[in-house]
Formats: structure tokens, C-alpha cells, sequence
């Protein structure tokens, strides 16, 4: 992306691990770089990948590449756009080779501040992590850059002039020509770029109070009370939980994962066996429909909703949890989700009008912001 997610020219190795009150000039810098806005603090960047303008741009430019998928035929912004906030409108995406995936293709607003990437991984810790997994997995196949495959990927890269002289832009001190490390790094990046803080809800906290509607600030009240409880899995700057900036250490990261009762297929708390959240990391019986809460942020753009897209609507989610779970009476997933003994507390139900639950609905729709999704590519 240009405009709001590439600025300026700024190098910045070694930044990440000297930033802080005593190096108050690369935080300018990154701030810069990132876009951030004022009232967003500092991602956590790892000191291995600090950011570059070069490697933003050559980032920006593999995001949107679809030979970098084996057959040529899908790029990350398939399955992520920007027009969407960076998600795909679909129940669950489709690879480059025809699989149905099983989850539900996240929004990328605000990425950098996830403290674990994924639906429901503990293991996948950041950005780096994560985008090996779409770019070279083979069960499922998402761009299928697969062993067989990697050398005649990464040799496109090579041949291709203006590649060539983006990679060696954003790795001047290395040897040359693509490899797997320096695409992810782009990569992730780009990725941190993505930074939406620019909605009516962050007028509203910046002191504007017209930027909400009375209808907005109810919700906001309601989302925020102990009768919804949404606040609980959906907190801070970003309403999510899962968060973390560069003044957390990593020995602090506490991981978030809840069981909303989605499902509950065998009366013991199971979810689908091909989709069992954590438990499939873990193989802990009790993480069993554990998925990590995502970021709000352009929550009205991401739809449909949950980790397999099973809930069409911002409404019928609300609704959700005001049932305390779902009850699905017939087919191969029946159960009532209500009662799911691995169902978090938190999810206990609550009474709600119609008009309380448009008013959460239209506070969650503020949350949108048109110049994430708009500025030019």
C-alpha cells in the first residue's frame, strides 16, 4: 500500500531492542514508518526484522504477487482485502489448488499488536511465524510453496529485474536473490503497516463526542457493562484481549483462547473433529473449541463471523451470546452449545431488547474505519 501504510525512508536496525525512554528518537522513527497514530503505542517488532522502507515496499509488493503461490494463480490479497479491511467476505477461503479451508480468513487491521497468530495456535508467536504457514504448508494447501516447488518460486524473483532490485533494496548487507526468510520478513513487514485508527470510534476517545450518535454511545455502554460482558474477551485500544505492544516482555504474554459455545456435538463441550481450536496444538481434552478473541477493529467489514464463518450477521452474533450459546437441533454438528461444560463462564446469557442489541450493533459498526480500506495501493 502507498499513502498511509509507506511513508518515509528511515533505517532502523537495531531499533527494536533500543527503543525506549532513554532512545525516544526511534520511536519517532518506527512511529513514522508504521503510521502510527498518537494514541497507539509501539508494536512489538522482533530485533531479528527491525523495519525498513525498502522492505515495506518489496512487503507491499509480494502481498499482491500471485507468483508467489506454485501455480501463479492467488496472492496473500486474495484471500485478504483491503476493501474488506483486508479480509475476504467469504465463510472460509479456498486455496490455490481448490482445498476448502476450514477457518475463517481473519481482517489484518492492526496485525503487529496480536499476541498469537492464527484462530487458535500457541505456538505462533509472530508475524514471521504465521506467514510461513499459508505461504508453505501442504495440509491444506494455500499458496503451496511446497519443498518440491520452493527453489522455482523463489528463482521468479531472480529473473525478474525489478524484483531483483527490490530485494537487494531491502537486504543491502545480505547475498543476493530471494530466499524463503527474506520474503516472509517483507512480508511481515508490510503487514505492520496495516494500521487502522482513524474511526469514529477514535474521535470519539480523542475527545470528539459528536463522532458517536446517541445510539453508538449506548452500545458502547452496554458492550462495556457487566450485563453483555463483551469487554471481558474484547478490551483496550484494540477490543481484543489478545493483545500486545513493545512494553510487554515477552516472559508477561499471557495467551487468551475461549470457548464461546459454538458447538457442543457430543454433550461433552466438542466442536466439529476436523476444527477442535487449541486442542489440536495441545491435545488437552479441556482446550477443546478454545479460539483466540480477534481484534473488533472493522469488525462490520469482516463478516461472516466466528472462526468458521457460521454466523452470518453482527446481530445474530450479539444474539449469540445473549442465548449464552448456540443450539443447533439437527444435522451432523446437533448440540446445545448453552450447556457445553467447556463453555467459557463468561458466556452466560443475559436479557436484551431488540433496541439494546441494535444499539451494540451500531457501536460496533463505528469501529469501521473508510480510510483503512480506501487508501491507495
Amino acid at each position: 500500500m502507498r499513502g498511509k501504510f509507506v511513508v518515509c525512508a528511515v533505517l532502523l536496525a537495531g531499533c527494536a531492542s533500543e527503543s525506549g525512554p532513554e532512545h525516544p528518537e526511534h520511536e519517532d522513527e518506527i512511529r513514522t514508518l508504521l503510521g502510527l497514530p498518537e494514541h497507539f503505542e509501539l508494536p512489538a517488532i522482533p530485533d531479528y526484522n527491525p523495519p525498513t522502507a525498502a522492505k515495506i515496499e518489496l512487503g507491499r509488493r509480494l502481498f499482491y504477487e500471485r507468483r508467489l503461490s506454485a501455480n501463479e494463480t492467488q496472492s496473500c490479497a486474495d484471500c485478504h482485502e483491503q476493501s474488506l479491511a483486508f479480509a475476504d467476505g467469504l465463510k472460509t477461503p479456498t486455496g490455490s489448488t481448490g482445498t476448502v479451508l476450514v477457518r475463517n480468513s481473519m481482517g489484518l487491521a492492526n496485525v503487529a499488536y496480536n499476541n498469537s497468530y492464527t484462530w487458535a495456535s500457541n505456538g505462533l508467536l509472530t508475524l514471521e511465524d504465521q506467514i510461513k504457514i499459508p505461504l508453505l504448508a501442504d495440509n491444506p494447501v494455500e499458496l503451496g510453496v511446497t519443498d518440491g516447488v520452493r527453489d522455482e518460486v523463489l528463482a521468479r524473483f531472480d529473473d525478474d529485474p525489478e524484483y531483483a532490485q527490490l530485494f537487494e533494496a531491502a537486504y543491502p548487507e545480505e547475498t543476493a536473490g530471494a530466499t524463503v526468510n527474506k520474503v516472509v520478513f517483507a512480508l511481515a513487514s508490510f503487514c505492520r503497516t496495516m494500521i487502522s485508527g482513524g474511526s469514529p470510534y477514535d474521535r470519539f476517545i480523542a475527545g470528539d463526542r459528536d463522532a458517536l450518535d446517541e445510539q453508538q454511545r449506548q452500545g458502547m455502554a452496554l458492550f462495556n457493562g457487566e450485563r453483555f460482558e463483551c469487554f471481558h474477551c474484547h478490551s483496550g485500544i484494540l477490543l481484543t484481549n489478545a493483545y500486545r505492544d513493545a512494553n510487554v516482555d515477552d516472559a508477561d504474554v499471557r495467551l487468551v483462547f475461549f470457548n464461546n459455545g459454538l458447538y457442543n456435538v457430543d454433550g461433552e463441550g466438542s466442536y466439529p473433529e476436523y476444527d477442535q481450536g487449541l486442542f489440536e496444538q495441545t491435545q488437552d481434552p479441556n482446550h477443546r473449541g478454545l479460539f483466540r478473541p480477534p481484534s473488533l477493529r472493522n469488525i462490520a467489514e469482516t463478516g461472516p463471523y466466528m472462526h468458521d464463518g457460521s454466523i452470518a450477521t453482527l446481530r445474530e452474533v450479539v444474539e449469540h451470546y445473549a442465548a449464552g450459546g448456540r443450539l443447533i437441533e439437527d444435522g451432523p454438528f446437533a448440540g446445545d452449545g448453552r450447556t457445553s461444560p467447556l463453555k467459557s463462564g463468561l458466556v452466560r446469557g443475559f436479557e436484551a431488547t431488540d433496541e439494546e442489541i441494535d444499539a451494540v450493533v451500531a457501536f460496533l459498526e463505528s469501529l469501521s474505519d473508510p480510510e483503512f480500506r480506501t487508501a491507495p495501493s
